[in-house]
Formats: C-alpha cells, sequence, structure tokens
C-alpha cells in the first residue's frame, strides 16, 4: 500500500494514542477494551474528518482551487473541520448543511454552528431534508465559476476513495503501534455514518490480511443498505490503491440496532454510554456518532458477542463540540 504516492497535506504530525479502558472493561466484565483516540487529530476540536481532509484538500491545492465547498447535517463536524482545514491553506470555505430534522438549525447555535462562525465561513446555505446534496454542490461550483472562481467539491463525510484513504492510513498506523506495543488487536468498533472511515478501515485491513475484524455501529440507515454502502467503497478504495483481490466474505460487518428514530436523533443508550465513558474514563464522545456507537459496543459486549479474551478496539472519531448544543439531553 503506497500511500506515498498521494499527494498529502499533514494536519496530525503525530499518532494518535491509544489508551486501555481499564475501568470500563472491569465493569462491563467482558473483553479488554482499548480506544483510539482520533479525537485528538490537528485542525479545530479534532475528529476522523481531519484525516480524510489531509487526501482531499492537497488534491483541491493541486488542481488550483480558491474555494473548498462541502455538504453536512446540522452540527457537522465534517463542515467545521472542513472549514479549518481551508483557514489552515488560506482558502475560502462555503458549507450547504440539509436540516434533516426540520427547524433544527440555528445561525447562533453552540457547538460546531458557534465554531463555522467563528473560523470565518464565507457562507453558508441551508437546505431542507431530501435535497439532492449532489446537485446542491454542482450548483454552488456554477456560482464560483461565474464569479472566476474555483470551487473544490468535498462529498458528505469527505467520504470518497480519496478521502477514504485517511482511514488506510490510520489503518496502517494502528497496525505498527498494535507492534509496537505487542497488543494484538481482534476487532475495531467504528459508527458507521457517511462510510470514508469504516470503508478505509476495511480495506486496510483487508490488504494488510491482518484477520482483524471491522464492525460498524450504523448512525443513520438498516444493516443491508449501509453493508452495501460500505462494500461499494472499500471496494473502490482498494481499486484506487491498485488491488484487484475482491472483499473477503464478511469483511464488513454492520450493526443498526442503535440508530434509534434516525441520524442525529438522540436515544436512552446513547445518552448512557456518553455519560457512562465520561464518568469511567473521563473521554467525551458525541451525541450523533460516537455515543451511539459506544451504546452498540457495551450491549454487543453484554450479550457475549466478544470472547473474553479478545481485544476489543474502539475508534474515536470526535464529535465532542456538539456536546455544548445538546447538554440538555445530559443534563
Amino acid at each position: 500500500m503506497n500511500l506515498a504516492s498521494y499527494p498529502r497535506r499533514v494536519y496530525t504530525p503525530q499518532f494518535t494514542p491509544i489508551e486501555p479502558l481499564e475501568r470500563l472493561s472491569r465493569e462491563l466484565g467482558g473483553p479488554a477494551l482499548y480506544i483510539k483516540r482520533d479525537d485528538l487529530t490537528g485542525l479545530t476540536g479534532g475528529g476522523n474528518k481531519t484525516r480524510k481532509l489531509e487526501f482531499l484538500v492537497a488534491d483541491a491545492l493541486a488542481a488550483g482551487a480558491d474555494t473548498l465547498v462541502t455538504v453536512g447535517a446540522v452540527q457537522s463536524n465534517h463542515c467545521r473541520l472542513t472549514v479549518a482545514a481551508a483557514v489552515r491553506e488560506g482558502l475560502k470555505c462555503r458549507l450547504i448543511l440539509e436540516e434533516r430534522v426540520p427547524d433544527s438549525y440555528a445561525r447562533d447555535a453552540s457547538g460546531n454552528n458557534f465554531l463555522m462562525q467563528l473560523l470565518g465561513v464565507e457562507q453558508v446555505t441551508v437546505v431542507p431534508g431530501g435535497t439532492d446534496m449532489a446537485a446542491a454542490l454542482d450548483a454552488e461550483l456554477a456560482h464560483l465559476a461565474e464569479d472566476g472562481r474555483l470551487g473544490y467539491a468535498i462529498p458528505g463525510g469527505g467520504s470518497n476513495p480519496l478521502g477514504a484513504l485517511g482511514y488506510v492510513a490510520c489503518g496502517l498506523e494502528l497496525m505498527q503501534q498494535s507492534f509496537e506495543s505487542r497488543t494484538a488487536f481482534d476487532h475495531i468498533v467504528v459508527a458507521s455514518g457517511s462510510g470514508g472511515t469504516h470503508a478505509g478501515l476495511v480495506a486496510a485491513m483487508t490488504g494488510m490480511r491482518t484477520g482483524v475484524q471491522v464492525t460498524g455501529i450504523s448512525v443513520r440507515q438498516p444493516r443491508e443498505r449501509q453493508e452495501a454502502h460500505i462494500s461499494d467503497l472499500a471496494a473502490r478504495t482498494l481499486g484506487l490503491l491498485g488491488h484487484e483481490e475482491s472483499l473477503p466474505e464478511g469483511a464488513v460487518r454492520v450493526f443498526d440496532g442503535y440508530v434509534g428514530g434516525g441520524y442525529s436523533l438522540p436515544t436512552e443508550r446513547m445518552i448512557s454510554a456518553v455519560r457512562r465513558l465520561a464518568r469511567t474514563e473521563a473521554i467525551l464522545l458525541d451525541s450523533v456518532y460516537t455515543g451511539k456507537a459506544m451504546a452498540g459496543l457495551i450491549d454487543l459486549v453484554g450479550k457475549g458477542h466478544f470472547k473474553e479474551d479478545e481485544r476489543v478496539l474502539f475508534l474515536h472519531t470526535g464529535g465532542s463540540p456538539v456536546l455544548y448544543h445538546d447538554r440538555k439531553l445530559f443534563a
């Protein structure tokens, strides 16, 4: 896997740490649990999108773009980090936010929306849930072109094969950490949404033939649709890297029992999981992605899904700024 052949901007100059979740492991009484702290990546507030943006922004710069344009939900971590990357590179940034929950956007909201404004986002366009976001991106690029500017479109979550290379790189990184610490992981558990993180890890584990099972906890759609989406994106990511073999049977695994009413809608299990990790390990999760993913992990441990002698790594994809917006959920 020769990732060095792809242009990359370095926003996180060091490996993110892997830490044992000793108190949580004792409380649950199952396998040994660990966490990879990708909430500590570079750019404003950190999170998994930073790794994807390293490759995507490098491509934008190579194309001569002066403006990054991307899409996301209200309170999007990806949008926050895309604005931060634009600031770092001296570019402008425009956002198109989808109100997946009606009337959920407020310009003066705290959390990620506050940070987008503080960072100096050039323009925020809010559209109703169900809008064709690809068409909205194209329209914004056309508006920029009319003004003699060159925009670069980044898909939601940075989740295309180029963006997924960020999590191929993360897979290489965590296997190096595994080797150096002599800690062999049996499972990786991650929130599965737009899919670049999940698919990138699947591509990495497949390409290196590690035998490590990657399990996604869906935060947006039913298992069958999410598994098909991740399988397609992982295969295209491997294709970008020149790997011709198909994904092995069972490489993509998704559990969808923790979504609740839908994307970003709170659940009691999520609230419990966020509180639990804060009070056992002093680590902040978020209410959209990692809270639901941790709720899934805790439930799977309780059901005996993992063997007691296994080691399970939870990938923390960040997102804690949204807690300030959702603080009433945890009062």
